[in-house]
């Protein structure tokens, strides 16, 4: 079975189905083949999971078929221990999505549910993409949905932050497509990213690589200081945009940094290692105090966000198995907490149509039910034991701590930061008094709420007391790359 196709092209099908169905008196058919396509196209990932060969770096699963032959370009998949999981995170997320839509969009809703499974589709891709090409084919065309979504369903200022989004995203990715068409020549007319791999680059290239390919995933990340345009983005997204660019999309520029810049230029990876660790710090430590200070609850976990993913960059440029597994731990972690903590705000936005934190007090009083789903996500964002948000983090520490101890005291930081603005943000919203009338109205959340946030919860717990499986299928594919980079710590 080609398995990989059908986690790509079934949604995108299925999306293409539902924009061809057209008026609003059909939505509810809709949202039933919305549903049914998500959570089809998540059984089709399983057996990439059940069938992996976790003893094995090899990619898995691969298929390859020809494309544009003139130019040697095939449609070339595959997975390893770097990329499996998020496949199976992608086509996981956009069920969520898809039910938290349910009742809050009721106009376009086919457009909205289409753009969302053709979004799933193309990321599963670019996770999938063995063919440079091809990969950049799906890592651009991932900005058209995502446009739309925020562009058509967004807040006041929507067609200023989908411009911006677009726009950044955008222009650092032409520097990877031209770092591509050099590999394309210099590997004598192969697109094949395995290949490119084993190319013998001089250093003069390897850093000019090194700096196309930051260019595009450093901005997807985002890391400091080009992160601007992903507090806009989240704050005017709708809440489903907020979920899947939080929980997917930022995960594509740090994936990129596995796939091309680490095993493609080895020797500029290491070179400028200390330059990528000081941005990563940065994003740790300021945007952490930046996030402290807001009032808009979207836009504290969009800074939030930028931190914990300075995590991620961190763990993988200090090049040791600890500190690259934990960052990759913490993609996928990140992708259920970031994801939940933008729903929950989704569901007070419903009820009161405000972001402010001031707009709300005493929640737990009203919504008991919700405010402990709320409180468990922002235990998780803390980075509390026994939840997934403390075990990529605390792989990433003690891999820094390997390499250098004051680093790995500076990262520990976030712990207290993340802590403090979360927390703060957790009392002011939820606990004491009923603050106002809109609050003292409040209704429980539904059984389809209940339902998403159920589904997030248990896989935020799972991953936080029982993390080897996750771990497992990665080890190997982790150890191949640094056996391939030729490193074992940060000297």
């Amino acid at each position: 079975m080609a398995y990989l196709s059908l986690a790509i092209w079934l949604p995108i099908a299925v999306g293409v189905l539902l924009l061809a169905i057209g008026r609003d008196e059909h939505a509810n058919n809709v949202r039933w083949i919305a549903l049914a396509g998500a959570v089809l196209s998540f059984v089709v990932t399983i057996p990439l999971i059940t069938g992996f060969d976790a003893s094995t770096a090899a990619m898995q699963f691969t298929e390859t078929l020809p494309w544009i032959e003139r130019f040697n370009v095939h449609y070339r998949l595959g997975v390893d221990g770097l990329s499996v999981w998020f496949v199976l995170l992608t086509a996981f997320i956009t069920i969520i999505v898809v039910i938290s839509a349910w009742e809050v969009i009721d106009t376009r809703v086919n457009q909205y549910m289409g753009a969302f499974l053709i979004l799933s589709g193309l990321m599963v891709g670019v996770f999938s993409a063995l063919d440079g090409l091809l990969f950049y084919v799906f890592f651009e065309a991932t900005l058209i949905p995502m446009y739309i979504i925020i562009g058509i369903w967004g807040g006041p200022r929507r067609v200023y932050a989908a411009f911006k989004f677009f726009l950044y995203t955008l222009l650092g990715s032409l520097l990877m497509l031209v770092a591509l068409i050099y590999l394309y020549y210099k590997s004598g007319g192969s697109f094949d990213i395995l290949a490119w791999h084993k190319l013998p680059l001089p250093m003069s290239a390897q850093t000019l690589l090194f700096f196309a390919f930051f260019a595009a995933f450093a901005v997807k990340v985002p890391m400091w200081p080009v992160h601007t345009w992903l507090p806009d983005a989240h704050v005017e997204a709708p809440t489903g945009g907020s979920v899947v660019l939080a929980a997917i999309m930022l995960k594509l520029g740090a994936y990129g940094f596995l796939r091309f810049s680490l095993p493609i230029v080895p020797d500029a990876s290491k070179e400028w290692a200390a330059f990528v660790i000081a941005l990563s710090l940065i994003a740790v430590l300021y945007i952490g105090l930046v996030a402290l200070v807001q009032n808009d609850m979207k836009k504290l976990v969009a800074y939030s966000s930028i931190a914990h993913m300075g995590f991620v960059t961190l763990g993988f440029f200090i090049f040791n198995e600890l500190g690259i597994a934990g960052g990759i731990v913490q993609m996928i972690s990140h992708g259920f907490v970031s994801g939940a903590m933008f729903l929950c705000i989704g569901v007070l936005y419903d009820r009161v149509h405000s972001r402010e934190i001031s707009s709300y007090g005493g929640v737990v009083n009203t919504m008991p039910k919700f405010a402990a789903f709320a409180v468990l996500f922002a235990m998780a964002n803390c980075g509390l034991p026994g939840t997934s948000g403390f075990v990529g983090e605390w792989m990433v520490i003690l891999g820094t701590v390997q390499a250098n101890f004051w680093l790995a005291a500076l990262a520990a930081t976030t712990l207290i930061f993340g802590a403090a603005y979360t927390l703060w943000m957790v009392k002011r919203v939820y606990f004491g008094d009923v603050a106002n009338e809109d609050v003292r109205t409040l209704s429980d959340i539904n059984k389809r709420e209940f339902f998403m946030m159920a589904l997030l919860a248990a896989a935020v717990l799972w991953m936080g007391v029982y993390p080897k499986p996750v771990t497992d299928v990665m080890q190997t594919s982790v150890a191949e790359l640094i056996k391939h980079v030729g490193i074992s710590k940060l000297n």
